[in-house]
């Protein structure tokens, strides 16, 4: 019992490890993009691929990651996806171009999108019926690792060089790869989680519904994780200011993820926390807007907290219109899969704008237009209207 104890604690350290590791890759980026572009002369619409790439493959690899257990194993893609962070922000120092910078976000995204496929697997399998607690503190140590690297990189930058900001993230990428390599589980033998989704969900209108809805929310995580420093420093805020400010942002991001977590199931009618999640984020876009300096913290923590709620709640609310455990893993591979392809497209258009006009306010009116649809899209997740039923057509509905 004993030894049990020691591994399953020893796992629950390298999770976290783990966890800790799958955002610094795309956080630094933001609170260094200053000096990043004034040293290899990287667009806007290039910087914006940096992170646009990585979260279009997290919801590729989504979607494909029953596929990518066959091909890789569930251990040893894990092991190979922390391998590729560690390489891609070790290089990051290496050859600190233009190009490479993009090609070190393609490494970088593909190791994390296959941790974050895979890992949830074993998750589900280690920790049994206390899986929600362990999932818990994996996406909070997700969200941890964008705190600390945020907070972190234009300190490091300052009191040595920005490609050190960028790539010391590579060693604890690799005291992850060792703690892998110490528990390496075993290879799951059942594994819901990753249904594939099948043909007829994507017949489904209401299957789409939470897709976008969950790609809307998601969205603006990356909007804000890419852009939010760069528009504080062109303002005249440091980067150690700025990089602060997302810091507030992400924390509150986590806390407001860890109480939603623990009061949810009190709460029928789930639109009441849609609501009130859509309209911090809404109240937070309009002082950024208007008042961007005079708002900045207060702005910051509502900012979190619209972002965090609307993550867990945008699964919770996807896996109510399931009946079965396996059809709610497939109804969260495909929200979270086709949703992360979306979300992506948020950073790519503000760095367009940012090319086109110098300026992100553009960026931040387009978030509050799509915080309106979200508003919309809320109202249709009646708890008396929670399935997933196929379109009927005009003759089906003639009949009943």
């Amino acid at each position: 019992m004993t030894r049990s104890r020691t591994s399953l604690a020893l796992f629950s350290v390298a999770i976290i490890a783990i966890g800790l590791n799958l955002r610094p890759a795309l956080a630094t980026i933001g609170p260094l993009l200053d000096d990043m572009q004034a040293h290899t002369g990287l667009s806007n619409t290039a910087a914006s691929l940096l992170t646009t790439i990585p979260v279009i493959l997290m919801g590729v690899f989504g979607l494909l990651a029953a596929r990518l257990r066959m091909l890789f194993g569930v251990s040893r893609g894990i092991l190979i996806g922390l391998i590729a962070i560690a390489l891609a922000c070790a290089a990051r120092v290496i050859h600190p171009q233009s190009f490479s910078l993009i090609l070190t976000a393609i490494v970088a995204g593909f190791g994390i999108a296959l941790v974050q496929a895979l890992l949830p697997v074993l998750i589900r399998q280690r920790y049994a019926s206390k899986a929600g607690s362990a999932m818990g503190f994996y996406t909070t140590a997700i969200m941890g690792g964008a705190l600390i690297a945020g907070v972190s990189a234009p300190h490091i930058a300052t009191l040595s060089d920005w490609t050190i900001a960028l790539s010391v993230w590579a060693l604890p990428a690799l005291l992850a790869v060792a703690l892998w390599w110490m528990v390496w589980p075993a290879e799951p033998v059942s594994v819901p989680s990753t249904a594939e989704v099948s043909s007829s969900l994507l017949r489904l209108p209401r299957a789409w519904l939470l897709m976008v809805f969950f790609g809307l929310g998601t969205g603006a995580y990356a909007l804000v994780l890419a852009w939010l420093p760069p528009y504080y420093t062109a303002l005249g805020w440091s980067p150690a200011q700025a990089g602060s400010l997302l810091g507030v942002v992400t924390l509150s991001e986590v806390c407001v993820g860890l109480a939603v977590s623990a009061w949810i199931d009190r709460i029928r009618d789930r639109r009441i926390a849609l609501y009130a999640a859509i309209s911090s984020l809404l109240i937070s876009l309009i002082l950024l807007i208007t008042i961007p300096i005079a708002a900045a913290w207060p702005m910051a923590v509502m900012l979190g907290f619209g972002i965090g709620a609307l993550f867990p709640l945008s699964l919770i609310v996807a896996m109510d219109h399931a009946d079965s455990p396996q059809r709610a893993g497939e109804i969260v591979a495909f929200a979270q899969g086709g949703g992360y392809i979306l979300a992506a497209l948020f950073p790519f258009i503000a760095g367009i704008v940012r090319q086109q006009f110098s300026d992100l306010t553009g960026a931040w009116i387009f978030m509050a237009l799509a915080s309106l649809v979200m508003f919309a899209i809320a109202r249709r997740f009646s708890p008396d209207d929670c399935h997933l039923r196929p379109r009927q057509s005009p003759r089906q509905s003639t009949r009943q």
